[in-house]
């Protein structure tokens, strides 16, 4: 009987310790994959340090609250978002558009409109560079 409780102690510390292993790798991929998107946003639009130092609080703010309003198209439903018993997606599409509206104006100031505008297309490159190393990785 003795025996069994120590086992059965064991047994869930280990689960509990793999479990928690596996939050932190996630969270150190998902970092690492921050930083290198920092790195390729800095080189392609061509930061200078005081401008990447002004940029890069605005870049993750912009960046919170649209993983807030996608999360939220999975997850939730805002107040009249269903018409006909079905979700409206096209109402959470029209809330990023005006996020990356706002947020263009922000990086306007601090790196001008040009590559503010770049912004996007740079991130979209990075995602499609991510995606493809992905897949290489997987073959």
């Amino acid at each position: 009987m003795m025996f069994k409780k120590k086992y059965i102690w064991i047994t869930l510390f280990f689960s509990i310790f793999s479990i928690a292993l596996s939050f932190a790798q996630d969270k150190n991929r998902f970092q690492a994959i921050e930083n290198e998107k920092i790195a390729y946003i800095t080189k392609e639009l061509g930061l200078t340090p005081r401008e990447a130092q002004q940029f890069f609080p605005l870049y993750n703010e912009y960046s919170q609250t649209l993983w807030d309003i996608r999360k939220e198209k999975l997850n939730g439903t805002p107040k009249n978002s269903f018409r006909n018993g079905s979700r409206d997606i096209l109402q959470y599409d029209a809330k990023e558009v005006e996020v990356k509206k706002e947020y263009r104006a922000k990086f306007a100031k601090v790196i001008g409109n040009a590559r503010a505008s770049q912004f996007f297309e740079v991130e979209q490159e990075f995602r499609e560079h991510l995606y493809k190393s992905l897949q290489n990785r997987r073959k």
